[in-house]
């Protein structure tokens, strides 16, 4: 799209063309240039890189509107999301371009030369000036798109690209400068020259992107996004607009996928449904699942529920012409063993409605806790995403015979709070203590429970809270009922022998 920037400002026109030929100012320095310029512009003599002040001396009157690169950029993002459809290989070639692999995806639209037309006749229904060509490798097709359109069978590029000109290479000024100081004007003589000269004189670099242009090198391309581990498709021939068909070709789509995990034994943990628009615009809805899923129902509970709780609604504009569902990430299913007296229906239900509450709320805000290796309580449990199955252990409670109280309380404190609390003892528990400006009278205690802090970790501070960081290295929890039947979780923060009457106590916690 040699006209990027020119095209985006009058599609953004209504695509109705400018009354005086439109030339896109750049800045280089604390000079104006041309940076783009449509087809009436180049007619009339002005060329891209010009001094802006030549071009108004030059033609009068000129449309002049500022470079906007961003919007340029987010543009041909929006293209190369289009392009999707094609095939899942798609990259960015900045500043207006696009490569696309099109290995064996060709024979889909009826061979390359087909493809070609479709895709560059779609992409010029929609404002762009465009240029386009098919060669074994991405360089070649690089160079041939600006300079010599063409569809060139591979090993035939060295020849294809001889008479381009060496500015077809795409180098910097440099090189290109030095180039023509030695005379070479075109690919071809470029090429006649050894590679150890040409290395030696211009970098290795230089020589690697030759053969790659020559197609004595291969350069496989980076696509924008990963390859799906699955993908299933559906083409319309007239746009669909109404939910009942969307919902029903997502439906076929799942039970297609449904088959073919089956049948290798995989589920999918990570799912994208992708709606392209007839008008070029591309939608996609990414749901996560807790465990590998492959039931077409569930799936499409799932979907629903995110295409429900859209904050900005699916807008199917002129209707969806492709519906596509991937599979970003597919694990295998490993059968477990179950015992007789296990609720499996039940766990299954937990895990389906973690993943609906994800999917509703966002899978950050449904989070269950992972332990720790560490005996402070506060730091015992990290919060982790509910569906990340892989770092929450199945089993993971605090042993005790039956019938006695728990050891730890249900609910913490979100930090210690102080309290002022008398002892009858200097090493034993509270016997009353003042709490939130309320006295609480101990009727009965349970204690201490001595944990030691992390004293390695004491230089460095690290995984330490603030409190942590200056409180003592030893803590004496006691579990403690008040007259009013409140049971509390209080410590008392460094050893007495040691702090004397400067002993400080802490309400950590609330049992139930």
């Amino acid at each position: 799209m040699p006209r990027l920037p020119t095209d985006r400002l009058t599609r953004k026109n209504k695509g109705a063309p400018f009354k005086a030929p439109l030339v896109v100012s750049g800045k280089s320095g604390n000079a104006l240039h041309v940076h783009a310029l449509e087809a009436r512009a180049a007619r009339l003599g002005l060329y891209k890189g010009q001094p802006l002040a030549n071009a108004r001396a030059m033609v009068q009157p000129l449309s002049i509107l500022p470079a906007d690169e961003k919007a340029d950029a987010a543009l041909l993002e929006a293209i190369a999301d289009w392009c999707d459809r094609f095939t899942p290989l798609v990259s960015l070639d900045p500043p207006d371009g696009l490569l696309l692999d099109i290995t064996g995806a060709a024979h889909l639209f009826g061979g390359e030369s087909a493809m070609l037309v479709h895709v560059t006749g779609l992409i010029a229904k929609q404002g762009f000036v465009i240029r386009s060509a098919i060669a074994g490798t991405s360089l070649a097709a690089h160079a041939l798109a600006r300079f010599a359109p063409a569809i060139v069978p591979a090993g035939c590029e060295a020849a294809a690209v001889a008479p381009l000109p060496i500015t077809a290479l795409d180098c910097d000024d440099k090189i290109l400068r030095a180039l023509r100081h030695a005379g070479l004007k075109t690919v071809g003589t470029v090429a006649e020259r050894l590679h150890s000269e040409l290395s030696e004189r211009l970098g290795k670099s230089f020589v690697t992107r030759l053969k790659v242009m020559l197609g004595a090198e291969e350069q496989p391309l980076t696509p924008r996004r990963a390859l799906p581990d699955l993908m299933a498709e559906r083409h319309f021939a007239e746009s669909v607009v109404t939910r009942d068909a969307i919902a029903a070709a997502l439906l076929g789509l799942a039970q297609s996928f449904s088959e073919i995990l089956e049948r290798e034994g995989r589920g999918a943990r990570i799912l994208e449904s992708v709606f392209f628009r007839a008008d070029g615009k591309v939608d996609r809805i990414a749901i996560k699942t807790g465990e590998p899923l492959r039931d077409p129902k569930i799936i499409m509970r799932l979907l629903n529920q995110k295409l429900e709780t859209l904050a900005d609604p699916l807008d199917p504009g002129f209707g969806f012409d492709l519906v596509r569902l991937e599979a970003l990430l597919a694990e295998e299913t490993k059968p477990g063993t179950i015992s007789f007296d296990h609720d499996e229906n039940a766990r299954r239900q937990i895990a389906f409605l973690i993943d609906r509450l994800s999917v509703r709320f966002g899978e950050h805000r449904v989070q269950r806790f992972m332990p720790q290796d560490t005996h402070i309580p506060e730091a015992a449990g990290a919060a982790v995403p509910a569906q990340d199955r892989d770092l929450a252990p199945e089993n993971w409670t605090l042993k005790r015979r039956p019938g006695d109280p728990p050891r730890r309380p249900l609910r913490l404190l979100q930090k210690p709070e102080e309290v002022s609390a008398m002892a009858s003892v200097p090493d034993g528990p509270p016997m009353r203590f003042r709490w939130r400006q309320c006295l609480h009278e101990v009727v009965r205690a349970e204690g201490p429970e001595r944990i030691a802090m992390d004293w390695w970790r004491r230089s460095v501070g690290e995984s330490r809270s603030d409190h942590q960081k200056s409180a003592g290295l030893t803590r004496d929890y006691f579990r403690v009922e008040t007259s009013n039947g409140q049971r509390l979780w209080l410590y008392r923060d460094g050893l007495y022998r040691d702090l004397g009457q400067n002993t400080r106590w802490y309400l950590q916690g609330l049992f139930a």
